[in-house]
């Protein structure tokens, strides 16, 4: 299945989203390598976005013809398959990056953490420029297990400018 890549957008999350949410966030293998438990309901969806998306300086729901199938985001701090391997992910990332340091212009880095067996996720991270800079041992604590993760990093001055 080709997908139109200029169809993926990061609009803020809207309480109308919670059904498509519950679509990704209710499955296991989307839900794996996050923090958080994979969503059962759609009021469980609907409370999440609500006291967690909502309220979160920056998090994107990842859409598609304005359906989420997705999430990105930045924190301030230091320290369905049939979508997935379609490059929707780094589409997300590559616009993320950018948007972020202009809605944001204090900031002058990104990071990214992943865990060592998601090689998925890293290969997204480096087409889009970001640095594999390390690796942080029993760093993640994710479902009652501890991981290894790699950190990696995109600078504002990484992004080449605007012609």
């Amino acid at each position: 299945m080709e997908i139109d890549l200029s169809r993926v957008t990061l609009p803020p999350f809207s309480l109308t989203d919670a059904h498509d949410f519950l679509r990704w966030a209710g499955d296991v293998r989307v839900t794996g390598n996050l923090r958080w438990q994979t969503f059962t309901s759609e009021e469980e969806a609907l409370v999440f976005i609500r006291d967690v998306c909502l309220p979160h300086p920056w998090r994107r729901s990842i859409c598609i013809d304005d359906r989420s199938i997705g999430f990105i985001s930045v924190f301030s701090e230091t320290g369905d398959d049939s979508i997935w391997g379609k490059g929707i992910a780094t589409r997300a990332v590559s616009t993320a990056g950018p948007q972020v340091f202009s809605d944001l212009p204090h900031v002058l880095r990104l990071q990214a953490f992943v865990q060592t067996q998601n090689k998925a996720s890293q290969r997204v991270l480096e087409k889009v420029g970001f640095q594999k800079e390390g690796l942080l041992r029993k760093y993640s604590y994710v479902k009652g297990e501890i991981h290894d993760v790699f950190v990696y990093s995109l600078l504002s001055s990484d992004l080449l400018p605007l012609a």
